[in-house]
């Protein structure tokens, strides 16, 4: 019983935690849109005179919510769905008035024609939405354009506080998608190197399994670097942050193909192991060392210094990785290799190298620097100069 409770105590104790960590995530998005919300009320009920302006916050606080990365793009979708609904419910009410199905026909409509100019997600739904209050909440003798006037002050209230007034700090917001994202692969890797020494299928897929899960991580990191770099370029009071935010920006997408590499990696791991091929300890410690250069670019990367160590241990387990030629290496094996010297280059491009500077170093590397392309072969090391 006392075990029972003293779980069920860590749980909450974890919860709590996270959900404390969520509200803290999100505490600016929720005073950003508070803020934008009154502010653009007050412009368009206080300064410009409108009775009733309900658009203007709902426009407001839908471009603040708009996905991270594409504002600007969603702002132009919201005014021009909100342009389609209300021109179509204020029409068809007019026409046919008000009542179950009239609400039916106006969506239905609003949705075809949104559909029909080419919109996404944000411009079929704000016209269906906008349709509806239309149809429901005003009255029919409004003009339209008032509505749609209402529509473009709160987004223009919206773009102002979350670039000007509010803007978040970019640092923050890629830092804290960045970090679930490379802990995910260091960790993979980490799981990797043990069960190759262990030569342990089942932990094999279970690394994969989790590497793959991880894809969103990924996703919201890149999205991340995006809605940073648009951030700072509209908001003055974060342009001190270009620099710093270049490493995660310029980043993002050489460690996205570096998880790609690494579940390859991955499964030809596990193929070797189904194989009982021959698989050198190096390996293990190859692919550990690149999980230390990983968790070392996540280091170097939030101190805003140059990742000088995370290449220096890519570097390294591509070194290590060609010792397994020594001992031998089958088709898989070789196969690996390939995969940890992708990696590591994937890396060392994170890390600020130059995209062709970093596969000489590889091939430096892995001691084939001096040697023509022509006499490689997987799973061989090419023989040394002055040998045939």
């Amino acid at each position: 019983m006392t075990s029972a409770a003293t779980r069920l105590a860590a749980r909450s104790r974890t919860g709590l935690a996270a959900g404390l960590h969520r509200v803290r995530g999100g505490l600016m998005l929720a005073v950003q849109a508070g803020v934008a919300a009154a502010l653009a009320w007050f412009v368009a009920h206080d300064v410009i005179g409108r009775p009733v302006p309900f658009f203007a916050p709902i426009a407001a606080v839908i471009t603040l919510a708009s996905s991270v990365g594409q504002r600007a793009r969603r702002t132009a979708e919201l005014v021009v769905g909100v342009a389609i609904g209300i021109g179509i419910g204020d029409a068809l009410i007019l026409l046919i008035g008000t009542g179950p199905w009239q609400i039916g026909l106006v969506v239905l409509l609003a949705i075809l024609v949104a559909t029909a100019v080419g919109g996404g997600t944000p411009l079929v739904v704000q016209s269906a939405s906008s349709a509806v209050l239309v149809a429901t909440l005003t009255s029919t003798t409004g003009l339209p354009w008032t509505r749609f006037f209402d529509a473009l002050v709160g987004g223009g209230v919206g773009l102002v506080v979350m670039t000007v007034l509010l803007p978040l700090n970019p640092l923050s917001v890629v830092k804290r998608a960045a970090d679930p994202a490379l802990r995910a692969l260091a960790d993979g890797l980490h799981e990797v190197a043990a069960a190759l020494a262990d030569r342990d299928p089942e932990a094999i897929v279970l690394a994969l399994a989790r590497l793959r899960a991880a894809e969103t991580a990924f996703a919201a990191f890149t999205a991340a670097g995006t809605a940073a770099s648009e951030n700072v370029a509209f908001a003055p009071a974060r342009w001190r942050a270009r620099g710093a935010l270049a490493q995660y920006v310029d980043g993002a997408k050489e460690v996205t193909y570096a998880l790609r590499n690494v579940r390859v990696l991955i499964r030809r791991v596990g193929t070797a192991l189904s194989d009982e091929e021959n698989l050198p300890a190096v390996l293990a410690t190859a692919v550990g060392l690149l999980g230390d250069a990983v968790d070392l670019l996540r280091a170097e990367w939030a101190k805003g210094a140059e990742p000088i160590a995370a290449r220096e241990r890519a570097l390294r387990a591509v070194t290590e990785a060609a010792k397994a030629y020594d001992e031998g290496v089958g088709f898989s094996g070789g196969v690996v290799v390939a995969q940890i010297r992708s990696t590591a280059t994937d890396l060392l491009r994170a890390a600020g190298v130059d995209f062709a500077e970093a596969p000489r170093l590889v091939r430096r590397a892995a001691g084939w620097h001096n040697r023509p392309r022509a006499n490689r072969r997987p799973g061989r090391r090419p023989p040394a100069p002055g040998h045939a």
